[in-house]
């Protein structure tokens, strides 16, 4: 218990440190803007309460949004993700359902269920966080264009990360 929850934690700075000092420096004319420190909620394990899934989100938004001076926008943004995430696994969930103390991941599921689940996660998060960082829809389809760019190169970022993690 206490090794999962120093595991986490460490992914969780990691991830915010990544984040903050790295991917907030991409910016490609406007339209690519990589998160992945959405990675952290989506690695949360199966069995973890709704609630605290809930309260996790909210924390790693907010604390982004005091790191990078977007009052409420990933707070928002993640909290929505936090939210929608068990919705997500029911609707993808294999025929066998979820093992416990499996993590998602591709080790876990593969390529292709956590390709799925990223990429519906990464969608959510990003549709409402530019579109709060925007408020209005009168810039609807290339802010649309905004969300779809910035969730490929995340969506990217992710399974590199994931990669990475599997190798070791």
């Amino acid at each position: 218990m206490i090794n999962t929850i120093l595991k986490y934690a460490g992914l969780f700075i990691l991830l915010l440190l990544i984040q903050l000092l790295l991917m907030d420096n991409i910016q490609f004319s406007g339209y690519v803007n990589p998160y992945i420190y959405i990675l952290f909620i989506i690695l949360l394990p199966f069995e973890t309460p709704s609630w605290l899934v809930l309260l996790l989100s909210f924390f790693t938004g907010l604390i982004l949004d005091m790191f990078s001076g977007t009052p409420g926008m990933h707070t928002s943004a993640t909290t929505v993700a936090g939210f929608i995430r068990p919705y997500i696994l029911r609707l993808i969930a294999p025929r066998e359902d979820y093992e416990q103390g499996i993590t998602p991941g591709i080790r876990s599921y593969g390529i292709r269920w956590f390709l799925i689940y990223v990429s519906v996660m990464v969608f959510f998060h990003h549709f409402v966080l530019f579109y709060i960082e925007i408020f209005r829809f009168a810039s609807f389809f290339s802010t649309l264009l905004r969300v779809i760019i910035s969730s490929f190169f995340s969506t990217g970022f992710i399974l590199l990360i994931q990669s990475i993690i599997i190798r070791r």
